[in-house]
């Protein structure tokens, strides 16, 4: 999100006449810079880019400080980020079914990591790890 929201404010700066600043407040899937931007005046120069915390955040924390519904008036879709699944360039593993394949042989050593708790990769990590049946060790970024 952050590069989106540097990109798009360079060029909307350019276009505008005026500067964009673009302060990043990450943490807690989102709900760093969510609360940052619900707090903040209602005057129009504050905005937020995000993603899927907006979406998902209310069922994966016990309490938020805002209401993502109520809170937030949705503007425009930015883009579109694929979640991609990777293996090492050395790994025999090439296919989705090679690693199922090498994560059950091996029970609880294959591990996947993520930007933290409740962004897409981690949701995607354990649909994944459900869908097939896996106990995978999820290692948020710190």
């Amino acid at each position: 999100m952050d590069v989106i929201a540097r990109t798009l404010g360079e060029r909307a700066g350019r276009a505008l006449g005026q500067p964009f600043v673009i302060e990043n407040r990450p943490g807690a899937g989102g709900n760093i810079g969510a609360d940052a931007v619900a707090k903040s005046p209602a005057d129009g120069y504050t905005i937020m880019i995000t993603s899927i915390g907006m979406a998902t955040n209310k069922a994966l924390y016990a309490k938020l400080s805002y209401d993502p519904v109520k809170d937030f008036a949705p503007i425009s879709l930015l883009a579109v980020v694929p979640n991609v699944l990777v293996v090492n360039a050395n790994s025999p593993d090439k296919t989705v079914a090679d690693v199922i394949a090498h994560a059950k042989r091996e029970p609880g050593k294959l591990t996947y990591a993520s930007a933290g708790n409740g962004t897409s990769i981690h949701l995607a990590g354990e649909v994944f790890a459900s869908m097939a049946g896996l106990n995978l060790l999820h290692v948020p970024y710190k």
